[in-house]
């Protein structure tokens, strides 16, 4: 009896051994096989060309144990993947313009609350300036980019911000799609559609608001998101010839819902006071055209490209010419905002003329701000 037990022992382990052993195999065989099914298109391809009798790859080629064979595997697929996409589309790993207008933007509103005051929540609910403080540092103001040839107001806008809610917004998302969007588009590109969109931007809102004094960088941010939109366009116009291009296109849906959904945030900011909804869709209708110029370069075929490129530079001439004619012939400007101080004192009892240079006050003239303040100023 005790015979007859050693003998089952015995082979109930030899047989465990067995399927041990077999199974084994048999993860080995599933592993080779993926790693070989990876290979099998481009093995394929090679052995076409190759002479009979010739050495392959596979002969000089040292043996590959099964554990490298998957690590093979799982890189060979994260190529596929938007990962690789994303690491690679960067031309550089720095912001540096995004990042100075952060910080300049960061600077100038302290200043003008230091130097002018803060106003009552009445008169600016932004927690910032007085109105007249933000025209004296370089608003928007139609009578005085029209009249007086006070050019440098169509750009100075977007170091200004009514106050610490509206600044707090606009460098939040330009610290995030503006740094990214500088990286990935290089200095040189982004500038053009910033400091492009944000002169546009002023321009629509002298056109079609003459009667606001506004601030802000969020027409320049929308012209960002505006040419975004326009290099996913492009992009889409493509043909993709390999995976990694293939995953990107794939990933331009949620990048243009992205993209829309950030514009219709920022517009949703057109209420505010000192703000206009006009420099945010002149800023977006800026920020496009340029963009259609300088990703017309993408495309890898030049008449694609060529056609893009003359789509583009003629749109932006159009979009800009027509602007400006429309601005110095059919614009009619408010001349009461030569005196901003006492403009908005007709509306607001508590108003007050804090932000007026000695000089000025004493010849009783404002020559940046515009308007005889001097004896409401002496008052105060």
């Amino acid at each position: 009896m005790s015979s007859l037990l050693n003998k089952a022992r015995k082979y109930s382990a030899t047989s465990t051994t067995r399927s041990s052993r077999h199974s084994r195999q048999t993860r080995r065989s599933r592993r080779n096989d993926s790693f070989s099914s990876d290979e099998e298109d481009g093995e394929s391809h090679y052995s076409e060309f190759s002479p009979p009798n010739s050495p392959t790859d596979s002969q000089f080629s040292p043996p590959t144990s099964p554990v490298e064979s998957v690590a093979a595997s799982d890189y060979r697929r994260a190529e596929d993947t938007d990962d690789c996409e994303e690491t690679a589309h960067f031309k550089q790993n720095y912001a540096p313009f995004s990042t100075f207008f952060c910080v300049v933007q960061c600077i100038i509103l302290p200043l003008m609350m230091w130097q002018c005051g803060i106003a009552p929540f009445n008169i600016n609910p932004m927690i910032g300036p007085y109105p007249d403080a933000l025209n004296y540092w370089g608003a928007k103001n139609a009578v005085l980019i029209i009249d007086d040839g006070e050019f440098w107001r169509l750009v100075t806008p977007i170091f200004l911000h009514a106050g610490v809610i509206h600044l707090a917004g606009n460098v939040m998302v330009q610290a995030d799609k503006g740094n990214e969007w500088e990286k990935e588009w290089g200095s040189l590109v982004w500038m053009i559609v910033y400091v492009g969109s944000a002169f546009g931007s002023s321009v629509f809102s002298t056109c079609f608001m003459p009667d606001n004094i506004s601030v802000g960088s969020s027409g320049a941010v929308m012209g960002l998101f505006g040419a975004k939109l326009a290099e996913i366009l492009l992009l889409c116009c493509e043909t993709s010839t390999n995976k990694v291009e293939k995953a990107g296109a794939r990933s331009r849906k949620q990048q243009a819902a992205l993209v829309i959904g950030g514009i219709v945030i920022v517009m949703a900011m057109s209420f505010i006071p000192y703000v206009d909804w006009a420099a945010h869709l002149g800023g977006v209708i800026a920020g496009f055209v340029l963009g259609l110029v300088c990703f017309s370069f993408h495309f890898r075929g030049w008449i694609p490209m060529l056609i893009w490129f003359v789509v583009g530079v003629g749109s932006t001439i159009a979009c800009y010419s027509c602007l400006m004619a429309y601005m110095y012939n059919e614009v009619e400007v408010n001349e009461e905002l030569r005196d901003v101080c006492g403009y908005y004192q007709q509306f607001y009892d508590d108003y007050e003329c804090k932000c007026m240079l000695d000089e000025a006050i004493q010849f009783g003239s404002w020559s940046m701000g515009g308007g005889n303040n001097g004896d409401q100023s002496s008052e105060d």
